[in-house]
């Protein structure tokens, strides 16, 4: 069950959704009312779309109005064309996926594995990092080479 007594403004940080410069959001609907909110940064991205598409507001005064640059309306642009209303949700930050693990470590790994017998994935960290100067968690081995069907 939600907590009822979580605030917006938190719900909004939690999602990755929270516009931390409201004040440079100059739409009069986003002052005063309860409905548009300056702290939705996906509320005021879609605002800003809706502007340029339907009221043919200039890309340059959307931007301004909205207080983001221009590549920022681009992009914001982009990723709802793409994605829709999701696409306006901030990515999360850090990278996706093991980024440590290139084609020549998967064959490294893949050599060293004996049929029949359980990936010995701490033991494969050790022999990456005394022979390839790699740091990787066994759980990262492990999920890469089931992965890829081992």
């Amino acid at each position: 069950m939600p907590d009822s007594k979580r605030s917006k403004r938190d719900a909004l940080i939690e999602e990755g959704t929270f516009n931390p410069t409201p004040d440079k959001v100059r739409d009069p609907k986003f002052r005063g009312g309860e409905f548009f909110d300056p702290h939705d940064a996906v509320q005021v991205k879609y605002e800003m779309l809706r502007r340029v598409s339907v009221d043919k507001l200039s890309i340059t005064e959307a931007a301004d109005e909205y207080g983001v640059s221009r590549p920022t309306y681009y992009q914001a642009k982009a990723n709802f064309d793409t994605a829709g209303i999701a696409g306006l949700v901030q990515a999360k930050p850090g990278p996706r996926g093991p980024h440590k693990l290139d084609d020549d470590i998967m064959v490294f790994l893949r050599a060293r594995l004996v049929p029949g017998e359980p990936v010995r994935a701490r033991e494969l960290a050790t022999l990456v990092r005394n022979e390839l100067n790699v740091e990787l968690h066994p759980r990262t081995i492990e999920r890469a080479l089931k992965k890829t069907g081992r």
